[in-house]
């Protein structure tokens, strides 16, 4: 019931597989460009886009509101690390501080 995700030559992010797991990124696949790096839980998906700013999905019930909740910390990360529970990811930033999410 997993969920994949490939970033394309043009930078560009394609899914397939369990919808409820990121399977599908139609509410954000026009902000999927640029992609640097995708990292996924279980049941969700983050991008780094080469602007630093990152887009999630997934399972929308257990992962968007997370998101939201540090969506203003989540600019000029350089990196981002999945774990393997269910929503739980880190980034580091430019300044090399840590916001988890």
């Amino acid at each position: 019931c997993g969920a994949f995700a490939a970033i394309l030559a043009d930078g560009s992010v394609v899914t397939w597989g369990n919808p409820d797991a990121g399977g599908n990124c139609s509410l954000v696949q026009d902000q999927l460009k640029n992609v640097h790096q995708v990292q996924s839980t279980r049941r969700a998906f983050a991008a780094i886009l080469a602007d630093g700013s990152v887009v999630t999905w997934g399972n929308q019930l257990l992962f968007r509101g997370v998101s939201f909740a540090v969506k203003d910390q989540l600019r000029n990360l350089r990196q981002i690390q999945a774990t393997d529970a269910d929503i739980a990811l880190a980034g580091i930033l430019a300044d090399g501080s840590v916001v988890t999410w």
